[in-house]
This record gives C-alpha cells, structure tokens and sequence, in this order.
C-alpha cells in the first residue's frame, strides 16, 4: 500500500491539471462534491464524487454523505486502477527513467529547470537524472504541501478492498501520460512547475472545503496552464471517454465514480454528459 500511495502522489500532478483560454457555455452548478446518478434505465443509483486528489492530512474529511454513498454502491471505480499490477508497473515507468535527465531535455530547457530547482528546492537538476518531468512535478507540488499527504482515492481504494468490492478504472495510464505529452512540450511543462506553490493550493483547498464546483473550475481552467488544444486533450476527451464506458457500469450494479472535483463542471464536464445523455444527476447536499 506504501508503493501505491507514493505512485498516486507522483501521478497527482496529471490529474489536477485542468484547462483553458478557450470560450464556452458556463455550466453553473450547485455546492456540493457529491452528486447522484439515476435513470435512463438505472434500477439503482449511483454517485459521483469530485475529488482532490492530494491535501494536507489537517483538511481532510470524507463527510457522512459521502459515507453513505459509499455504502450504498458495489463498486468503485477511479480515474486509474491503482489496484491492478499491471497498472502500477505502468505508473513506475512514467516516473522514472534510465536514460539521464541530462540527454532527454536540450541544453536551454535543461537549464530553466535547474535554475528553477535551485530556487525552488535548492538542489540541482543534476539530483533528478533518473526522474522524468512527471517525477520531478509530484516531488514539486508535494514539497508545495508542505505537509504529510492525504489522498482520497487512496481512502476509498482500502475502504473498498476491506469491503471485498471491486475496484475499476476509467482509463489507463498509458493513455493518461499520452494525452500529457501531446498537450506540453518540455519547456511549457518547465515554465508551468513554478505556479504550483503553497498559496496556490492553500486557495484551492479553501474553495474545495466549500464544495463550490464553478469557484474551483474558474480556479484551474486559468490560461497560464493550458491552450484550448491541451483542455480537449486532456479533459474534454478524456470526460468524453469516461462517460461512454459510465453507463454499462452502472447498468450492472450500482459504482462509486471518484475523479477530480476538475472534471465533473463544465459544458463537457461529466456532470452536464451524463445529462446530455439521459441521466438524471443531483447533488447530494446533505
């Protein structure tokens, strides 16, 4: 379980990112993290649940509706299946490498990212050789925290495994870390690792503890860490995907989706798919 909480720190950075320059229809929502999903055929609902994915252990809390939810489902299924070998093997690979730091990045970008560690952690790049970018952003935004890491995927992966219930997930690392090399070349990924510091999540945390879904949108859809092709590739599609496997899933038995708070507003959020799709979705408020 050690291993899996580490990889799921190191894949944070991935799953937090979100979004865009880009115009579209403003989705407002009501407060609340938590969101049930019935009809269009459902015998049973299931729930929604937006997560973020690492927090300080102080600001963490899985509140008593969300509890119940949990309960009242038979399964789990999260963004990645942190449960499945193959799948940690996978997480492994995208961290670490055994070609040196030094020879992947050119010369310029090489040293931004030194410069920036220096400043940032004061050590050298020449620390990380065998770390890829993905790597070195977990050891980024956890050294940001400043604090010991709670995650919720990792609390409801060992609620649901003391409760013998399946664990899924929606899409595979490989395609995850695709979509993420698609979306930045080295140099935005180097220019982008600087906004990530305390106050920024210190801002995000405060607004997630109020469940406001349309302040956090508003929050990570900032331009300075995406263009409109980066928000398709990496929350559009992957909402789109997410929602097209979501309903063969629920037809079966009732799940417990749990994916970052990010992905669920939004015109293409999750929340307005599944709508789109047929579903009725209302927030659990209480």
């Amino acid at each position: 379980m050690k291993k899996v909480i580490k990889l799921a720190v190191a894949f944070t950075g991935l799953l937090l990112w979100g979004s865009t320059q880009a115009q579209e229809k403003k989705v407002e929502l009501e407060n609340s993290l938590l969101w049930e999903i019935s009809g269009n055929g459902l015998t049973e609902p299931s729930y929604l649940y937006g997560t973020m994915h690492m927090m300080c252990e102080a600001d963490f809390m899985i509140k008593e509706k969300v509890k119940n939810a949990i309960e009242n489902t038979d399964k789990l299924a999260l963004e990645l299946d942190f449960d499945d070998p193959t799948e940690l093997m996978a997480m492994q690979s995208m961290t670490t490498s055994t070609k040196p730091l030094s020879e992947r990045l050119n010369k310029e970008d090489y040293a931004a990212l030194n410069n920036f560690l220096q400043t940032k952690l004061g050590v050298k790049a020449s620390q990380f050789e065998n770390y890829t970018l993905i790597g070195i952003m977990s050891v980024v935004m956890f050294k940001s925290l400043n604090c010991p890491p709670k995650m919720y995927e990792v609390e409801f992966m060992q609620q649901a495994m003391a409760n013998k219930k399946e664990i899924l997930g929606l899409e595979k690392v490989e395609a995850q870390v695709a979509g993420f090399s698609e979306s930045y070349t080295n140099e935005e990924f180097i220019e982008q690792l600087k906004y990530y510091d305390t106050s920024y999540f210190d801002e995000m945390v405060s607004i997630y503890k109020e469940e406001n879904l349309n302040g956090l949108y508003e929050m990570i859809i900032d331009e300075k860490f995406m263009d409109a092709d980066a928000k398709t590739i990496m929350l559009d599609n992957r909402n789109k995907n997410w929602v097209a496997v979501m309903p063969e899933l629920m037809r079966v038995q009732p799940v417990f989706f749990a994916v970052g708070a990010g992905h669920l507003p939004g015109e293409n959020g999750v929340i307005n798919l599944l709508r789109n799709a047929g579903y009725s979705v209302k927030p659990v408020l209480k």
